[in-house]
């Protein structure tokens, strides 16, 4: 896939002015000017992220009339339904507040919904099933803000319902008793960018002001809150929302939190994978080690025993859930590896990489709980639109599709455009999921081929890699990295620096695969006497084409510090490579 390589450009002597007045190395300097840091105030609040930043939870729209409902009614015994998400985000979402209302010794229970059988958001059927059981208040979590119809049916069976949510809002706003939203309309909150768990938190806040009589919480309280931070970190980069304001803040104290003081579950979940022995957690830990073990259980129908590891106040049942959240992330990946073949196998077959515009793939017993990360791994290697649909192994049921655009086109619009070959449709540009009749894909096909084909020109079809700046490899040392990391933590909004370097060689004969099933690359890189390690993930197909190189290349990577056995070493993750060509 061709990509188009874009650097940054710079004021140099911007660059040596900010050098000097913040006493960090030059590439350190430019990523700074990059953001739009400059100022020395900006520097030290970018730099020295405190905690004590964080907006007091009374500046967030509803949560006044929100704590002040659900205080009375933990005082008055009622029976309380925490009604979350079935993905990471939901399930921090309600372990915090489920954590809070027993602390405040609440009559509550939680509900993580199948993603299959219920559906997202607020189902109708169980809501009237929990209304049976005797609940009288529904809090909503990570979602609700666009359940209108079934909020009408709760209110209609007498319950009461505070919706907590972040997503974007439907036709109607709901007819709750309260809602809680950064974005509220006729609201002015000056960061709209908190996920499910970073509102869940904010509510648990001023629940403990309320309990305590005081804007500073009782001890008790205070000591969840610092461990509720750190839930909601996990949340946080596991929603990808931007790194920005007070998410930065939450996600910059929450690892530490993660580190010192996590709940029993997510200590269990942290020995296993290794994590317990670092020193220090970064963002890139939630989301390759944390939030896809939570994610798994959401994607194959166990979303209930996520919330449960992260409440559970029982040692060896903390242990039996982190080893079955394992196992069950361990089964994910074979599920996806195994979609991943046959969705290879069907473009290899059937379409042209060089020519078709997208690619729309279905099969038989394809498990739609996780063919949106296949179908966003497959977008992102072929730069394309590309879309998986699983069918119904009985043919009774309409497939279930999930789209990623690969950076290419915009899929809200393009399914717009194919609405009559669907059952419904939802998502934005870049992500999107969709129902279809089996009888119908083909048709569909045709037509989301053909949008792609018309609306997206041969500019737009090259991915744009953007880069920070150029360093020499020799600038690569373990405390330029260090400052580098200063500017964590990484994630949308805030993306790991990327680099180039010019002018690179191979090593011979040290382009490798490796990895479970060869899918990864290792390679040495050398420039001016300078040599390192050089990885890329997911890109074991490399390894011949670099072996077959002759002469230098142009390297695009993240730098990182590769801590191995008590070894410290800077390695580079290889974003893309070309190689130079030579002058006729």
């Amino acid at each position: 896939m061709q990509k188009r390589w874009r650097i940054l450009p710079f004021d140099p002597d911007q660059v040596e002015q900010l050098e000097s007045r913040a006493n960090v190395p030059t590439v350190v300097a430019q990523l700074l000017l990059n953001r739009g840091i400059q100022s020395p105030d900006e520097i030290a609040s970018f730099l020295d992220t405190k905690l004590s930043d964080l907006r007091p939870p009374e500046d967030l729209p509803g949560i006044t009339a929100a704590s002040a409902l659900i205080y009375q009614a933990v005082k008055d015994q009622k029976r309380i339904l925490i009604y979350g998400d079935y993905d990471a985000d939901g399930m921090t979402a309600s372990a915090i507040l489920f954590r809070c209302l027993t602390i405040l010794q609440a009559n509550v229970t939680y509900f993580a919904p199948n993603r299959i059988s219920d559906g997202y958001g607020l189902n109708a059927d169980q809501i009237k099933r929990h209304h049976e059981q005797g609940v009288e208040l529904i809090i909503s979590v990570d979602c609700g803000i666009a359940n209108a119809d079934e909020i009408d049916i709760a209110k209609q069976l007498g319950l009461q319902v505070v919706v907590t949510d972040h997503h974007e809002f439907g036709d109607r706003l709901p007819n709750a008793d309260a809602i809680v939203h950064p974005r509220l309309p006729e609201t002015d909150y000056p960061f709209g960018g908190l996920c499910g768990a970073g509102v869940a938190l904010k509510l648990a806040w001023a629940l403990c002001q309320l309990d305590s009589e005081a804007t500073r919480v009782k001890p008790a309280h205070r000591d969840f809150l610092m461990m509720a931070v750190g839930i909601a970190a996990i949340g946080t980069v596991a929603d990808v929302v931007p790194l920005q304001d007070e998410n930065r803040i939450i996600v910059t104290h929450g690892l530490r939190s993660l580190k010192h003081q996590p709940p029993l579950g997510l200590a269990a979940l942290m020995k296993l994978t290794g994590l317990s022995a670092k020193r220090q957690f970064d963002a890139q830990d939630i989301g390759f080690n944390i939030g896809p073990r939570l994610n798994a259980a959401g994607r194959l129908g166990q979303a209930p025993l996520g919330v449960e590891l992260l409440v559970t106040e029982n040692a060896q049942r903390a242990q039996e859930l982190a080893d079955y959240l394992d196992n069950l992330n361990n089964d994910r990946k074979k599920i996806e590896r195994s979609i991943n073949l046959a969705a290879a196998k069907q473009i290899k077959e059937k379409y042209s990489v060089e020519n078709d515009p997208a690619f729309v793939l279905a099969g038989h017993g394809w498990n739609a709980g996780v063919i949106g990360v296949v179908s966003g791994r497959l977008a992102e290697k072929y730069g394309r639109p590309v879309i998986l649909i699983a069918l119904d192994q009985m043919g009774v049921k309409p497939g279930i599709g999930s789209a990623r655009n690969g950076g290419i086109g915009n899929l809200h619009e393009a399914l717009q455009h194919c609405t009559e070959h669907l059952v419904k449709h939802g998502g934005h540009a870049a992500a999107a999921g969709l129902t279809v009749e089996e009888n119908q894909v083909d048709a569909f096909r045709s037509a989301f081929c053909e949008y792609i084909q018309e609306s997206v020109t041969e500019e737009d079809r090259l991915v744009e890699v953007v880069i920070d700046a150029e360093v020499p490899l020799s600038q690569l040392t373990t405390q330029t990295i260090v400052h580098i990391q200063q500017l964590a933590p990484f994630g949308a909004a805030n993306q790991a620096p990327i680099l180039c370097a010019s002018n690179v060689d191979i090593v011979k004969g040290s382009a490798k695969r490796m990895g479970g099933g060869e899918r990864h690359l290792s390679v040495k890189v050398a420039q001016h006497g300078k040599t390192l390690r050089a990885v890329a993930f997911g890109q074991g197909d490399w390894a011949e084409e670099l072996d077959q190189v002759e002469g230098q290349i142009d390297v695009v990577f993240k730098p990182v510090i590769n801590e191995f056995r008590g070894q410290r070493n800077v390695e580079l993750h290889l974003e893309d490579w070309r190689q130079i060509t030579q002058p006729a």
